[in-house]
């Protein structure tokens, strides 16, 4: 009998501003596959807590309301992000500073992490699952028939957040940006819990200078050779 570990699965893992989720909507998009945005569901059980008055501390009741988080992922004409919980669109909601706190509070609490990991393996069915994260190869997929290690230069990301902030009315300078962008690279793959690294088995792909289709296209590539 056949079952959610015969679904194939492009993991797709990387540091922050490496184009991730944009390139693992623009593969799923085309591929007509499910979309795990796993970074986002940290903030969606900060929101979801937020408006049922459940405590960021109360580990117990997070667990259980992030095991049953109805949530969805997707994309718009235009490939940008599209988030519902339950039948809301949240896509706003969660990028607010408030929501960001919340999540990071959340995310410490090992419940919570534990309930989220059986409900982003939850999101393998067919035909496919495109799944963009930190510990998508390492940890939640193991099995992907695909990882790939998107990956850019400090700086490039660092110029496309000063671009997205710029254009939010948000002035911060280039060099304050790639400043944090490298110690927050340190953290994460220092860190001991699920530290970012690529697979053994993962492709690495530096999306430096390459234009988002180049990138969709080359994954794309990669998994038809499979």
């Amino acid at each position: 009998m056949s079952g959610a570990s015969d679904v194939p699965v492009i993991a797709i893992d990387g540091p922050s501003g490496s184009g991730k989720g944009t390139i693992a909507r623009r593969v799923a998009h085309k591929m007509g596959w499910a979309l795990l945005d796993s970074g986002a569901l940290y903030r969606l059980v900060a929101l979801a807590a937020q408006q049922q008055g459940i405590a960021l501390d109360d580990a117990g009741a997070l667990a259980q309301l992030a095991a049953r988080l109805d949530v969805r992922f997707g994309s718009d004409a235009l490939g940008n992000e599209q988030i519902w919980l339950a039948e809301e669109d949240v896509t706003a909601s969660i990028r607010t500073e408030e929501c960001g706190a919340g999540a990071s509070a959340v995310a410490a609490l090992k419940p919570v992490r534990r309930a989220l990991l059986e409900l982003q393996r939850g999101f393998r069915r067919a035909p496919g699952l495109v799944a963009d994260g930190r510990d998508m190869g390492t940890h939640v997929f193991k099995d992907a028939g695909l990882k790939v290690f998107l990956t850019a230069s400090p700086r490039e990301r660092a110029k496309r957040r000063h671009k997205q902030l710029k254009e939010k009315g948000i002035d911060v300078s280039l060099a304050a940006l790639s400043r944090d962008i490298e110690e927050r690279d340190r953290r994460d793959s220092e860190r001991s819990v699920a530290p970012l690294r690529p697979a053994e088995d993962a492709r690495i792909l530096d999306s430096s200078g390459k234009s988002i289709e180049d990138v969709t296209q080359t994954v794309l590539d990669w998994m038809s050779e499979l």
